[in-house]
């Protein structure tokens, strides 16, 4: 209901666009978020957009400008005159201005430059010296700090007097002389409190900061963990340098899920939206690692054909592989899907692989047992029924499952923690690597019991 109400609008929209009812088209505009604006921009013709852009007031233009892809805003900058391009970036907040300068190109950078003042210019020079996917470069510098010798009633009126400029007034910074931090309070506890309480009273002093080198995704899930609005970040000698907002958060978590899922899926990661990216741009995200897969999969092909012989001796066993190499690719990555997703919560660390190991050794056994069973006997009552040693192929391919999952879920769960250690993604770790891994070692596992039991 709310998707087809969404499509009713952007298209009354694009009506009174080609009409050229402006006024009427401003005031809709102005109950709608920045995010559905943005949204109403990808679906409009180019020549369209700059026109639609104008009729925003200025502020909210800034915000739906900050909401768009890359590519709209891209075209968007190139139709600008200076003074549209300087009135747009004078409402970014410094954070903002620096995404939109690391995703545009050298001569559009030097555009946007070129219209900013001084002062926004050096912060953003300053944030973008910090490494890439640090808590520094996702920072903004933008925020309300306080002195401990203030009164509640003095911090009021350095909020109302500052505060317009921030990105977030909720949460208030208090620092010494050196800019070490010190504490934190609130907006509500400034109100609640009596005008002449002094702010060092009010104040938690057991603040949870990061620093500026420490790593986005950690940063981002400290948001999770103690459910914080902004979260501040300091240098080396704890002096404040700016805060990571929770908008800020939510975007490098989604980020970093969608760089895991594509590397899971053996696809490089992409920073463009799926119908955005041409198919020249798949082709070249996917191709990797399928030529990779499958020079990985000729060792499967090397280990069948050195079996030729047994196979061929009792043919029925080759009609299980898939089976069986399925089963140790679904209990492979099963298990390293469970670790890659405890390492990035930072549930286990390297050292814990001990523990993961024989915690995964156990629930193998189980697994592996119940499929054994159930297999053993759909074999004898099914697929084997009347067919000569019947049930030493049966008790093959059983104790084989066996064997598999137990092996399939310690490499699925070992991979990734090893990946960490060495300071690999564990997400590549993931499927089909696994399952190409536990192909392979199922294989041998299956002629290994073959060879003994059917004494091939």
């Amino acid at each position: 209901m709310q998707q087809e109400l969404k499509v009713t609008l952007t298209e009354t929209i694009k009506i009174l666009l080609d009409e050229k009812k402006f006024n009427t088209l401003r005031d809709i505009l102005v109950t709608m978020k920045p995010y559905d604006i943005a949204a109403v921009f990808e679906s409009l013709q180019d020549e369209k957009m700059p026109i639609l852009f104008r009729i925003l007031p200025k502020e909210l233009a800034a915000e739906t400008f900050v909401e768009m892809d890359d590519e709209t805003q891209e075209f968007l900058i190139h139709g600008f005159s200076d003074s549209e391009l300087k009135e747009v970036v004078d409402e970014l907040f410094v954070d903002d201005a620096v995404d939109l300068i690391e995703e545009m190109p050298a001569n559009v950078v030097k555009r946007i430059l070129r219209q900013a003042d001084k002062d926004m210019r050096k912060q953003i020079n300053e944030l973008l010296k910090y490494p890439e996917d640090s808590a520094g470069s996702i920072m903004t510098t933008e925020f309300i700090v306080l002195s401990p010798d203030m009164t509640a009633e003095m911090a009021i009126k350095r909020i109302r007097r500052t505060g317009v400029d921030k990105e977030t007034i909720y949460t208030c910074y208090v620092t010494d002389d050196n800019n070490k931090l010190i504490g934190i309070t609130t907006v509500k506890d400034l109100l609640l409190a009596d005008d002449d309480d002094a702010v060092k009273d009010l104040m938690e002093e057991n603040v949870i900061s990061v620093n500026t080198l420490e790593d986005q995704e950690q940063v981002a899930q400290k948001f999770s963990n103690y459910n914080f609005l902004a979260l501040p970040v300091v240098d080396n000698e704890n002096r404040l340098v700016g805060i990571v907002t929770i908008d800020d958060a939510i975007d490098v978590l989604q980020e970093e899920a969608t760089e895991d899922i594509e590397k899971m899926a053996a696809v490089l990661p992409s920073d463009k939206p799926y119908m955005k990216t041409s198919v020249w741009g798949i082709y070249k995200k996917r191709t990797p690692w399928l030529l990779v897969l499958m020079l990985s999969a000729t060792f499967t092909s090397a280990i069948i054909t050195s079996f030729e012989s047994a196979l061929s001796s009792v043919i029925v066993l080759s009609s299980f592989i898939p089976m069986i190499t399925g089963s140790g690719g679904n209990a492979g990555s099963q298990a390293s899907v469970s670790v890659i997703r405890a390492l990035s919560l930072g549930e286990i660390q390297f050292k814990s692989i001990f523990k993961v190991l024989w915690k995964e050794f156990r629930v193998s056994i189980l697994c592996g047992v119940t499929l054994a069973v159930a297999n053993f006997i759909k074999l004898m009552l099914f697929d084997l029924n009347g067919r000569d040693n019947a049930f030493l192929i049966a008790l093959v391919v059983s104790l084989t499952l066996i064997g598999t999952i137990i092996v399939a879920k310690l490499v699925g769960s070992s991979l990734p923690l090893l990946a960490r250690k060495v300071g690999f993604d564990p997400a590549v770790m993931a499927n089909p690597l696994i399952s190409t891994v536990c192909d392979s070692l199922s294989l041998l596992i299956y002629f290994g019991v073959a060879t003994v039991v059917l004494h091939l």
